[in-house]
C-alpha cells in the first residue's frame, strides 16, 4: 500500500467516527454510480457525468474542480436537486443514506450571480430577507439580532448602511457583494450549503478572504455544516483550505479524497507538479485537453493529453483510495444518521411576505432616481405641455376630435412609460424568485 492510499484510508476511518452529538444534527450526502444525461436535440443525449460515486460529511469542505465544461455545475445541480428538465439522472443522491426530504431552511444554494436590490444597504437588503424566510414564531427584534450576527460573520459590519449599487450608483465591491449573498442564503442556519463559483471574478486576497469565511461556517454556533462548492482555480493558499478535492474531467472522476494528498497521487502516476508551482494550476493544466493538441505540437516528446487523463482515471478506479471511497459511501448509507433532523420548518406567512416586499418595494421606488422620480418629473412636464396646447377647446365638433386625440395620446404615452419601470421590476423579480426557488427545492430528494 503507498503512503497515498494510507493516509486516505486513516483519514477516512478517523472521520467514519463523528461525534454522536454532532450526527444528530448533521446532513450526510453521497452518491453512487452518478449519471447525468441531457438531451441534444435531433442529435440525441450526451453524457454530462459519468458513473461518478463520492461523498460530502458535516463540518467540511468539498471542492468540486476541473477544467470548463468538465461538469462541476451539473454536478453541483444535481447534489442540490437543480437539474433542468431536459435532464436524465440515474443514480440517486441520499441524505444520511436514504432518500428523504428535507424542511424548508435545512439547504442553501448561492449561485454564481449575485442578485440583490441595488438600492438597499447591507443591513436593509438582509433584514428584509430574514423577515421574508423566518418564520413568524420569531419576533422582529430577533430576525434582526440574527440578521445582524449573520452579517458579522460575514466580516461585512463596516459596510452594514453601505448601498449595495449597481450599474447607476457605485456601492460594494465585488466580493462585498458575494458576501451579501452568502448571508441571505444562510439566514435560515442551513445543515447543507452548496456555492457555485464563489470567487469566480475576485482577485486572490478577497477570494482567500470569502473561502476563509466560508470555512468557517462548517461549524460556527455549534452547528456542524456540510459544504459543497465549484471552483475555477483557487490559489495555494485557498486550496490550503479544502478538506476533500473532487477532480473532474470531461464528466468521469479523476480522483476524489484529501485535498493534500492529491499531489502525491499526481505524483505516483508520473505526473508531479513542477516546484513552486500552485497545486490546483498544475492540476488542471494536466487533466484540461481544450488545449492540449496544441501544447503537443510543440512539444515533441510530450504525452496527449487524453491519453495522460485516461491514465489517471484508470489509476484512480484500480486504486484502494477508490474501494475506500465506495466503503465509505456503503458505511454512510448503513448507518442510522440524522434520525432527529428537523421535519418542520416554515417561512414568513403570507401576509406578512405581503407586507415586507410591499415596503420594500416602496424603499427601492423612492430611492431610484432613474426609474421613478426622473419618470413623475416627466410626467408632471408632460402635464403642463398638454394642459398649455389643449386648453380652452371649446364645444364645437373639432374639439371633440381634439379631446379623443388627448386621451389617446395620453394612454399611449403613459403605456410606454410604464414599460420603463420594467427593468426595477425584473430586478425584483429575480431576487423574489430565488427565494421561492430555493422553497420549491427544499424538499429535492
Amino acid at each position: 500500500m503507498t503512503s497515498l492510499e494510507m493516509e486516505t484510508t486513516d483519514i477516512n476511518l478517523v472521520q467514519t467516527h463523528i461525534p454522536k452529538e454532532d450526527v444528530d444534527d448533521a446532513v450526510f450526502l453521497s452518491w453512487k454510480d452518478l449519471w447525468v444525461t441531457v438531451r441534444d436535440g435531433r442529435h440525441g443525449s450526451r453524457s454530462i457525468l459519468q458513473g461518478l460515486t463520492a461523498y460530502a460529511q458535516p463540518g467540511e469542505l468539498l471542492a468540486i474542480m476541473g477544467p470548463s465544461g468538465c461538469g462541476k455545475s451539473t454536478l453541483l445541480d444535481a447534489l442540490a436537486g437543480r437539474l433542468n428538465s431536459n435532464t436524465i439522472q440515474v443514480r440517486e443522491v441520499l441524505i444520511n443514506g436514504h432518500k428523504q426530504a428535507l424542511a424548508y431552511g435545512t439547504t442553501a444554494y448561492v449561485t454564481q450571480d449575485d442578485n440583490l436590490v441595488a438600492t438597499l444597504t447591507v443591513r436593509e437588503a438582509v433584514y428584509y430577507s430574514a423577515q421574508l424566510q423566518l418564520p413568524d414564531s420569531m419576533s422582529n427584534s430577533e430576525k434582526k439580532e440574527r440578521a445582524e450576527r449573520t452579517i458579522r460573520e460575514m466580516g461585512l459590519q463596516d459596510a452594514m448602511n453601505t448601498r449595495i449599487g449597481g450599474w447607476g450608483a457605485k456601492g460594494l465591491s465585488g466580493g462585498q457583494k458575494r458576501r451579501v449573498s452568502i448571508c441571505i442564503e444562510i439566514l435560515t442556519h442551513p445543515k447543507l450549503l452548496f456555492l457555485d463559483e464563489p470567487t469566480s471574478g475576485l482577485d486572490s486576497a478577497a477570494s482567500y478572504y470569502i473561502m476563509s469565511r466560508i470555512a468557517s461556517l462548517g461549524r460556527n454556533d455549534g452547528i456542524r455544516r456540510t459544504i459543497i462548492f465549484s471552483i475555477h482555480q483557487p490559489s495555494s493558499e485557498v486550496f490550503q483550505l479544502f478538506n476533500n478535492l473532487c477532480l473532474l474531467s470531461s464528466g468521469k472522476m479523476v480522483y476524489f479524497g484529501p485535498a493534500s494528498a492529491a499531489n502525491e497521487f499526481f505524483t505516483l502516476n508520473g505526473f508531479p507538479c513542477p516546484t513552486y508551482q500552485n497545486h490546483s494550476d498544475h492540476f488542471l493544466k494536466t487533466i484540461n485537453k481544450d488545449f492540449g493538441r496544441d501544447l503537443e505540437q510543440g512539444m515533441s516528446d510530450a504525452t496527449p493529453t487524453e491519453e495522460v487523463i485516461n491514465t489517471l482515471i484508470q489509476s484512480y478506479t484500480s486504486s484502494e483510495t477508490y474501494q475506500e471511497v465506495r466503503k465509505k459511501v456503503a458505511e454512510i448509507n448503513k448507518e442510522d444518521y440524522g434520525a432527529t433532523l428537523e421535519k418542520k420548518r416554515s417561512h414568513a406567512s403570507f401576509l406578512n411576505q405581503f407586507l415586507v416586499l410591499t415596503r420594500r418595494s416602496f424603499v427601492n421606488m423612492y430611492r431610484d432616481i432613474g426609474y421613478y422620480r426622473l419618470r413623475l418629473f416627466v410626467y408632471v412636464g408632460l402635464a403642463f405641455g398638454l394642459a398649455t396646447i389643449y386648453y380652452d377647446l371649446g364645444s364645437s365638433y373639432g374639439s371633440i376630435q381634439a379631446r379623443g386625440s388627448l386621451l389617446m395620446f395620453r394612454s399611449t404615452f403613459l403605456t410606454f412609460m410604464a414599460i420603463g419601470g420594467f427593468p426595477s421590476f425584473v430586478e425584483e423579480m429575480k431576487v423574489i424568485f430565488l427565494f421561492y426557488k430555493d422553497y420549491l427545492h427544499s424538499n429535492f430528494v
